[in-house]
């Protein structure tokens, strides 16, 4: 029996210390090849200001919606000029830290890294500012697209206030610009963060056209090499996935290979119907609930359960 004190309480417990502290060293060393490398005194990212940036987002593109709710017409471009400030500042600190992180193995000093990867988030950033106008416009387009396919809403205020799709859209548009910007592992979390805020799990490398929309939107996924068009419409539990990994001859999946659907324009996709693999869902398609598509589609093609003979489509 070993044991030991905290502040007074004895805590017994049975085992061999030398033991456990053996065995634990011995898998520390063998899960060191998995550890990120980070060199002492670079940035890390910060989920607190990420939360924050993503706040200060949704303000900036849906002005007393999200932040401050008594913002005045007359008067809106100071609240929005106080938060484009804030954002600024935040999103350049967050950049940077996805720059050092992703820069483990350059051998500059401390000093020069910072110097060189705050130089070069501050560009990033700042590229994004001059983007944010066209992602406000794509993002009403997202909103009028589910006000005018669900019939139970009564305006555009209760889409933007209560619809998850449009909180994990305006996460995912973000952090898009900022993956094809370049941007290391920010990105992700972004996208990650709405994941577990809605449910919508929507990778950033996806790319997706003006007027989309999730209904519902619990259990959606959206592969990293997905294209979808315009005026596509999802619902819930749709899954935009792969269907297996090319293998190199070490038998590791070969990184950065188109392997998930392209959605053309005007498709639906209904509950819970699985679309895999590197095909094409050609325009206005429509997929009916809870089936499994693996092979391409016809222009303006109906597929249901039990048409299977008639489609010619793996349902």
């Amino acid at each position: 029996m070993a044991g030991g004190s905290i502040k007074g309480i004895t805590i017994e417990f049975s085992a061999d210390m030398s033991k456990l502290n053996a065995g634990l060293k011995k898998a520390n060393s063998a899960l060191s090849k998995l550890y990120h490398e980070h060199r002492d005194g670079r940035p890390l990212p910060s989920g607190k200001a990420l939360m924050n940036i993503v706040e200060l987002m949704r303000a900036i593109v849906f002005p007393g919606y999200f932040g401050k709710s008594n913002v005045m017409l007359h008067s809106l471009e100071y609240p929005i000029g106080a938060n484009l400030q804030e954002f600024r500042e935040l999103l350049v600190e967050q950049v940077m830290a996805g720059l050092c992180f992703a820069d483990e193995k350059n051998d500059d000093t401390k000093e020069d890294c910072l110097v060189s990867s705050r130089r070069k988030a501050e560009e990033i950033t700042d590229k994004i500012l001059v983007r944010l106008p066209n992602l406000q416009e794509t993002l009403a387009t997202d909103v009028e697209a589910a006000y005018n396919g669900d019939p139970a809403a009564e305006n555009y205020g209760e889409i933007i206030s209560c619809y998850p799709a449009i909180r994990a859209l305006t996460n995912y548009r973000l952090a898009h610009e900022l993956y094809i910007l370049g941007v290391p592992l920010i990105p992700r979390i972004l996208t990650e963060m709405a994941h577990s805020e809605t449910g919508i799990d929507i990778h950033p490398g996806a790319q997706i056209g003006h007027h989309f929309t999730i209904d519902h939107g619990t259990g959606v996924v959206i592969g990293a090499t997905c294209i979808i068009g315009n005026n596509v419409k999802l619902y819930q539990g749709v899954t935009l996935g792969a269907k297996s990994f090319p293998l190199d001859e070490n038998g590791n999946p070969i990184k950065g290979v188109p392997r998930h659907p392209i959605i053309e324009d005007n498709v639906i996709i209904y509950s819970n119907a699985t679309v895999l693999g590197r095909i094409t869902i050609a325009q206005g398609t429509v997929i009916g609930g809870n089936i499994w598509v693996t092979e391409s589609t016809q222009p303006g093609e109906h597929i249901v359960q039990g048409a299977r003979a008639r489609s010619g489509i793996n349902v």
